[in-house]
C-alpha cells in the first residue's frame, strides 16, 4: 500500500550519477531518520521533500522507504530556509553566509532571492555579480522543479523528466504540446511507444502527421533489430498500420514527406519498392564503394609462389590440397579475398599457410574476429595474437553527452587508419553492416583484406548479411573449401554437419562417440535429462567444467525456451545459499555464481582486466551482445553487480545496465554464433516451422568441439533437416556492389 512521508534531506549516503539511484537519509517532522531509496533526477541536501512509496525490509540494510514519486517543497520556517541554503544547494553560499541572509530577510528570503536578487548585495560578502549568479541558480532550480511537476502530470518519471529538461530546457512545454514524438528521435532510450503514451495523455490525435511519421520510422528501426536493412513498402505499411491502428492509405503521403526530409530512402529493388532508414542505405552504399576501391588485382609470379608454398609445407608440416594452395595464391593476388567452407574443410590450416606466406614477405599482419571467444580461438589456432574487431579499431571512451552514449566511435578510421599490409578477419558471417563499414573506413588502399567464414551459418545478429551478399555479388575472388579431411571424417559432428547442410538425413543410432540423440517427449523430463548431463555425465566425458557446457535452444518462449530453461536451471545448477548474495532486476533474479550473457552492445561500458592483488593491468570500453561470464560479486551497498567474462575482462553493472544482462545457462542458437563449446546440448521438441530449419540446426551442431547431444524428438530433428525455409532477411549490399561494377564497366566503355 502506498504511503507518504514529509521531511527534509539530511544527507546522501550513496548516489550513482549514471542512473540517479540514491540512498539518502530524510528527517521527518519529529526528527526521526528515514532511509529512502530510489531514482532521483536532482538531490539537494537540506531541501524539503514530500515522497510517495512503501516501506520495505532490505535483507542487509533493514527498513527502507522505496520512493516511487516525490516533489520538493518550500522550506516552511526560518530554520528550514537556513538549513536549505547552508547545505551547499546554492553554489557560493555556505552555512555562515546562509545564516547572515536569513537574519537579514527572515521568512521573505526565498521571495527576495527569486524576485529582487539585487538586494542580496546588502549582505556583507555578496557582490552584485555574486548576487546575479545566486539568482540565476535559484531560477534554474525553480524552472527544473516546475518542469518536473508539469511532466509528472503526464506520467513521466523523475529520471526521464530530468533528461527531457536537460535536452530542451523551458522549450519542453511547446515540444510536448506540438510534437512529443520528437522525444523518440532526440533522447536516447525513449522509444516510439513511450512517446506515444505521452502523446495520448497530452491529447495528440491518433491520425496526427507527427504520430504516423514517427510510427513508420519506429517500424523501420524495429526491423533493423530483426537484421533487416530495409523493408518492402507494402510490409512497412502493413506493420505501421498494425502499430498505429491507422489505415495503410494514410501512409503514402507521409512516406514521401519522410523521403523529402531525408529520413528515409525509397528505391526500386528487384521489381518492388523498398524503404531504407537513410543511415542504412548509405552504410551499404559506402561499404560497397570502399570494397570496390580495395578490390585490386596484384599479379604475382605463380611459380615463385608455388615454390614458396612448398617450402612452407616442408618447414611447418602443413599439408595443403590443391584448393588450399589456390586459396593462398589468390589471397596474395587480390586486395579483397574470401575464404569459405564448412567445418573440417581446412580453413584454419589454410589461414596458417596464408600467415606464413605473408610473414615470409615481411608483411605487417593484423588478425581479428567479431567476438572475444572467436578471437581467442583464432589466437590458439594460428599462434598469432588475434583481437576483437572492436579492440583492433580502438573503441573510444565515454562521450561527453547522453545522446552519444549508444553511438559507436573508433580511434582507427579514415583519418587514423590501421597500419597493416594484411588484415585477416575470421567468423565473417557474424559481421553486420555497421561493423563492416567501420572496419573498411580504417583500411587503406594497398592493404590485403582476407575474409574467412561459413556462409551457411546464421547471419549476423545486427542488420545486414555482409558475407553472403559479398559472395553472391561475384565481384570478389572466393575460394570455397569442400573436401572434409581424414581426421575430420572421424568426427560425427563434422560429418553430420555437412549432411545437415546438404539436406541429407543423419545417423542417430547412438553408436557414435560424439553425436547422440536421447529420445524424450515430455519437456519436464527433457529438462531433468539436461540437468543430469551437465551436473554428472558430460564434464568428465569431455573434460570440461559444467559451466563450459552450453544448452542451445531455437526459441525464447515455450516450455523449452530460453526464459523457462534459465529459471529452472538456475535453481538446480546454482541454488540459493547463505553465502551467495542476490539481486532482483525487473522480473529477473541474479545470484553470485550465475552464468550470464550481455544481450545488447554497450559501447561505453567500462571494463578492466584485474591483475595481481586485483590491480587492473588493462582498461577499456565496450561490452558486446553475446559476451558471457560469471557473476563474481553483488555489492548491495554500491548497488552494482560484478561480472567476469570469459576473456578475463571484469565489468561492474549498475541497476540500469542490468537491463542488458540475462541468465545464460541456456541461450538461443542465434546468440551462440562465433562461439565454440566443449559440449552442446540441444533440446528439440517441435515449434514454429520458420524457426526450426536446417540453417539453425547446422549452426547449433557446428558450435560443439567434442560432443553434441540432442534431447527430444527424432522426428523434429528430421523435420528441421528437411526444412530449407529461412526467415527472409532484407539486405541489398549485393545490389549496391553490382551497381558500382556496372558503373565501372560503363566508364571503361566510354574511355574506349
Amino acid at each position: 500500500m502506498k504511503e507518504q512521508i514529509t521531511g527534509y534531506i539530511d544527507h546522501v549516503v550513496y548516489r550513482n550519477e549514471d542512473n540517479g539511484y540514491t540512498v539518502m537519509i530524510v528527517k521527518g517532522k519529529e526528527q526521526e531518520e528515514i532511509t529512502c531509496v530510489g531514482s532521483f533526477a536532482d538531490i539537494t541536501p537540506g531541501a524539503g521533500i514530500k515522497a510517495e512509496g512503501e516501506f520495505i525490509t532490505h535483507s542487509v540494510y533493514g527498513r527502507q522507504f522505496q520512493v516511487s514519486a516525490f516533489q520538493e517543497v518550500e522550506p516552511e520556517d526560518d530554520m528550514a530556509i537556513e538549513r536549505y541554503l547552508g547545505s551547499g544547494a546554492i553554489k557560493g553560499i555556505g552555512e555562515a553566509m546562509a545564516a547572515r541572509i536569513v537574519r537579514r530577510f527572515g521568512s521573505d528570503t526565498l521571495r527576495i532571492m527569486e524576485e529582487e536578487p539585487e538586494r542580496l548585495s546588502e549582505i556583507k560578502g555578496i557582490s552584485d555579480k555574486k548576487a546575479r549568479d545566486i539568482a540565476q541558480q535559484i531560477r534554474e532550480k525553480a524552472e527544473m522543479r516546475n518542469a518536473m511537476m508539469y511532466l509528472q502530470k503526464y506520467g513521466i518519471s523523475q529520471k526521464l523528466g530530468a533528461r527531457i529538461f536537460q535536452k530542451y530546457g523551458n522549450g519542453l512545454y511547446s515540444i510536448l504540446q506540438e510534437n512529443p514524438y520528437r522525444l523518440a528521435e532526440d533522447i536516447t532510450g525513449v522509444g516510439f511507444k513511450t512517446a506515444d503514451e505521452i502523446a495520448g495523455r497530452i491529447g495528440i490525435q491518433p491520425d496526427s502527421d507527427y504520430r504516423i511519421r514517427s510510427g513508420m520510422l519506429y517500424v523501420l528501426l524495429q526491423a533493423s533489430g530483426e537484421g533487416h536493412v530495409y523493408l518492402p513498402r507494402e510490409e512497412l505499411f502493413r506493420r505501421s498500420s498494425a502499430l498505429l491502428d491507422v489505415a495503410p492509405a494514410y501512409m503514402e503521403k507521409h512516406l514521401m514527406d519522410l523521403a523529402i526530409d531525408r529520413k528515409v530512402v525509397v528505391r526500386e529493388n528487384e521489381d518492388e519498392t523498398v524503404v531504407y532508414p537513410s543511415q542504412y542505405y548509405y552504410l551499404e552504399l559506402n561499404t560497397a564503394r570502399m570494397l570496390k576501391d580495395l578490390s585490386v588485382r596484384y599479379p604475382q609470379d605463380e611459380e615463385r609462389m608455388k615454390k614458396k608454398i612448398a617450402g612452407i609445407e616442408k618447414s611447418t608440416g602443413l599439408v595443403l590440397d590443391e584448393m588450399q594452395k589456390k586459396a593462398v595464391i589468390e589471397s596474395v593476388q587480390n586486395g579483397v579475398f574470401i575464404l569459405t567452407g564448412g567445418p573440417g574443410t581446412g580453413k584454419t590450416t589454410t589461414i596458417n599457410a596464408i600467415i606464413r606466406f605473408f610473414e615470409g614477405e615481411g608483411a605487417v599482419m593484423r588478425l581479428a574476429a567479431p567476438t572475444g571467444r572467436a578471437a581467442k580461438r583464432m589466437t590458439e589456432a594460428t599462434g598469432y595474437e588475434a583481437q576483437t574487431i572492436h579492440r583492433m579499431l580502438e573503441l573510444s571512451g565515454r562521450p561527453d553527452n547522453e545522446e552519444e552514449r549508444q553511438s559507436i566511435r573508433f580511434e582507427r578510421n579514415a583519418e587514423n587508419p590501421l597500419e597493416a599490409d594484411v588484415i585477416i578477419i575470421d567468423e565473417m558471417s557474424m559481421v553486420d553492416i555497421f561493423l563492416m563499414h567501420s572496419l573498411l573506413l580504417a583500411v587503406t588502399a594497398g592493404t590485403r583484406l582476407i575474409l574467412v567464414g561459413d556462409e551457411n551459418q546464421l547471419p549476423s545478429v545486427g542488420p545486414g548479411n555482409v558475407l553472403r551478399d559479398m559472395i553472391r555479388s561475384r565481384a570478389f575472388c572466393v575460394v570455397e573449401l569442400r573436401k572434409i579431411f581424414r581426421q575430420a571424417q572421424e568426427s560425427d559432428i563434422v560429418v553430420n554437419a555437412h549432411l545437415i547442410n546438404e539436406g541429407s538425413q543423419i545417423l542417430m543410432d547412438n553408436k557414435s562417440r560424439d553425436f547422440f540423440l536421447l529420445k524424450r517427449n515430455d519437456p519436464d523430463i527433457i529438462i531433468r535429462v539436461l540437468i543430469a548431463l551437465i551436473q554428472e555425465k558430460l564434464p568428465p566425458y569431455v573434460k570440461a567444467k559444467p559451466e563450459e557446457i552450453q544448452i542451445l535452444t531455437p526459441m525464447r518462449k515455450g516450455p523449452l525456451g530460453v526464459e523457462r530453461l534459465n529459471q529452472v536451471l538456475q535453481k538446480y545448477l546454482n541454488p540459493p545459499a547463505p553465502d551467495k548474495k542476490e539481486r532482483e532486476a525487473g522480473e529477473r533474479l541474479f545470484r553470485e555464481g550465475d552464468k550470464v550473457m550481455q544481450i545488447r552492445n554497450d559501447y561505453q561500458m567500462e571494463w578492466e582486466v584485474p591483475g595481481k592483488y586485483n590491480i587492473p593491468v588493462e582498461k577499456g570500453f565496450g561490452i558486446f551482445n553475446g559476451d558471457t561470464g560469471i557473476i563474481k560479486e553483488i555489492n548491495s551497498y554500491a548497488d552494482t553487480v560484478r561480472v567476469v567474462f570469459e576473456d578475463g575482462r571484469a565489468a561492474d553493472y549498475t541497476s540500469k545496465q542490468l537491463e542488458d544482462l540475462e541468465l545464460a545457462y541456456a541461450i538461443t542458437i542465434h546468440k551462440s554464433q562465433g562461439s565454440e563449446y566443449p559440449a552442446v546440448l540441444l533440446p528439440i521438441l517441435g515449434g514454429p516451422k520458420m524457426l526450426l530449419n536446417r540453417n539453425l540446426l547446422y549452426t547449433a551442431v557446428t558450435r560443439a568441439k567434442k560432443c553434441v547431444t540432442i534431447v527430444g524428438s527424432e522426428e523434429s530433428v528430421r523435420d528441421m533437416i528437411r526444412n530449407e525455409q529461412q526467415l527472409k532477411r532484407y539486405s541489398s549490399l549485393t545490389q549496391r556492389i553490382c551497381e558500382l561494377s556496372t558503373e565501372t564497366k560503363s566508364e571503361y566503355s566510354k574511355e574506349g
